[in-house]
C-alpha cells in the first residue's frame, strides 16, 4: 500500500466519522424545537432536553475534530505560515505535532479514559437538572475523539515527512466544499446565464484557493 493510499484511508476514516457526527445536528434541532413547543405552547418544559442537547452538541464538537484536521480546516495563528515554502511549513508543522499535539492528545485519551471509566462505574447522571440523564456514554466521547485525532495526527506527520522529502504537500481526500454548493445553486437558477455563472464560480474558486493557500498543508484531490 502506497503512502498516499494510507493517507487517504486515514482521511476517509476521519471524514466518515465527521459526517456521521454531523447527523447529530438533526437530533439537536428536533430536541430544541420540541422543547420550545412544549415550553411556550403547552407550558410543559422538559428538564432532560437541556442535558441531552448539551451532550449532542459536545459529541458533535469533539468527534468532528479529526474531520476538520483531515480537511486542514483548523485555524492557524501564525500569519507568516502562508509565506513559507512547503518544506519550511512541513518543518514547522512536524515540530509542533511532535512537541505539542501528540503529548497533548495522548494525555487527553489517557485522562479521558479514566474519567469516562469512573463515570460508567458509578453510573453517573447529570446534576445540572433534577433527575438528569446518564452522562457516562457522553464522557466516553472524550477518549474516542482523542483517538481519532491521534490517528489523523499520524497522517499529518506522514504528510510532513513526505513534503520534506519531495518539497510538495501530498494531496488530501476531497470533500464537498462551499464552492460546490455555489456551483449547484447557480446551475439551478433560471435568473443567471451561463457566462455569468462561470464568472461567479471562477471568482468563488479564486477566493477559496486564496484561503486554502493561507492555511496550506496539502492540496485537496479526489
Amino acid at each position: 500500500m502506497s503512502a498516499q493510499r494510507v493517507l487517504h484511508t486515514i482521511d476517509g476514516i476521519s471524514t466518515w466519522t465527521g459526517k456521521a457526527a454531523a447527523w447529530l445536528i438533526v437530533g439537536l434541532m428536533l430536541l430544541v424545537c420540541a422543547e420550545v413547543f412544549k415550553r411556550y405552547i403547552l407550558n410543559m418544559p422538559t428538564a432532560w432536553i437541556f442535558d441531552v442537547s448539551n451532550m449532542l452538541y459536545g459529541t458533535l464538537f469533539m468527534i468532528a475534530g479529526a474531520y476538520t484536521l483531515a480537511q486542514n480546516g483548523h485555524v492557524r495563528g501564525d500569519f507568516l505560515y502562508s509565506s513559507m515554502k512547503p518544506r519550511r511549513q512541513a518543518s514547522l508543522d512536524i515540530v509542533l505535532y511532535i512537541v505539542f499535539f501528540l503529548p497533548g492528545i495522548a494525555a487527553l485519551v489517557y485522562a479521558g479514559w479514566d474519567y469516562a471509566s469512573d463515570s460508567w462505574r458509578i453510573n453517573e447522571h447529570s446534576n445540572v437538572t433534577a433527575d438528569g440523564p446518564p452522562v457516562w456514554q457522553f464522557k466516553f466521547m472524550i477518549p474516542l475523539a482523542g483517538a481519532l485525532l491521534l490517528l489523523q495526527g499520524a497522517a499529518e506527520i506522514m504528510r510532513c515527512v513526505i513534503c520534506l522529502k519531495t518539497g510538495e504537500w501530498p494531496s488530501r481526500l476531497k470533500d464537498v466544499s462551499e464552492i460546490d454548493v455555489v456551483g449547484e445553486q447557480l446551475a439551478n437558477s433560471e435568473y443567471v446565464d451561463e457566462e455569468s455563472r462561470k464568472i461567479a464560480i471562477e471568482k468563488a474558486q479564486d477566493i477559496e484557493e486564496s484561503a486554502r493557500q493561507r492555511g496550506m498543508g496539502g492540496d485537496l484531490s479526489k
